[in-house]
């Protein structure tokens, strides 16, 4: 599946660095990381991003009995490295049915996570309300990590972001009852500091909500 960069605020299209500028730039939102085309899942797929990444690549590790790992995205370039990752997972749903999440890592104004979110970006913080106790905790390469919920999210999905390694940490799940999932202290792995145990990950098919 190949397709071209795009804008990882909106999805569309970007134009490269060339003669008269020296960044990736979309009309609505000037200068942006590009957000690169999704490919199948696969170890192999998995490995080309957490090779280029310069932020964690989030998966729970070990995934919820019966849950896959589904599909992975990344946005920058060769010269500026991955600077947001999303790693998307589905299986049961803790109520029934089937239940997705995204995991997000980014640096400060990329946008990737509010874009799935589904809210205004690009970072998460005029959406939480940290004077309240955090709705999640995580366990985020070994450190306990808070993760509020994040207001305006369309109603198909919910959404929780905090803090972990310095960088925005954002958790999407649909639909909005497979938040349940993170309040059973998920743990969460840096694939980027995984061994060889990644061999043995199972994928299911692509994810549509990278495709969104």
């Amino acid at each position: 599946m190949r397709g071209q960069p795009s804008c990882p605020k909106c999805g569309g299209r970007v134009r490269a660095p060339g003669l008269f500028s020296d960044s990736w730039q979309c009309d609505a939102h000037g200068t942006v990381h590009p957000l690169q085309p999704v490919i199948p899942p696969s170890v192999e797929s998995l490995g080309v991003v957490v090779n280029r990444a310069r932020v964690p690549v989030w998966m729970p590790w070990p995934l919820p009995v019966g849950w896959l790992f589904t599909g992975v995205s990344h946005a920058g370039d060769d010269r500026s490295g991955g600077t947001a990752t999303a790693v998307a997972c589905s299986g049961p749903s803790p109520l029934g049915g089937v239940g997705e999440m995204l995991l997000v890592a980014e640096e400060l104004g990329v946008g990737l996570g509010a874009r799935y979110a589904g809210v205004e970006g690009p970072d998460p913080g005029p959406h939480l309300r940290v004077d309240e106790p955090p709705r999640a905790k995580l366990l985020a390469a070994g450190r306990p990590t808070p993760l509020w919920r994040v207001s305006g999210t369309p109603d198909d999905r919910v959404a929780f972001a905090g803090e972990a390694l310095g960088l925005w940490l954002w958790a999407v799940a649909w639909p909005e009852e497979s938040e349940l999932l993170l309040y059973d202290e998920l743990i969460l792995t840096d694939l980027r500091d995984a061994g060889a145990e990644v061999d043995l990950l199972p994928c299911g098919a692509l994810s549509p909500r990278l495709l969104s």
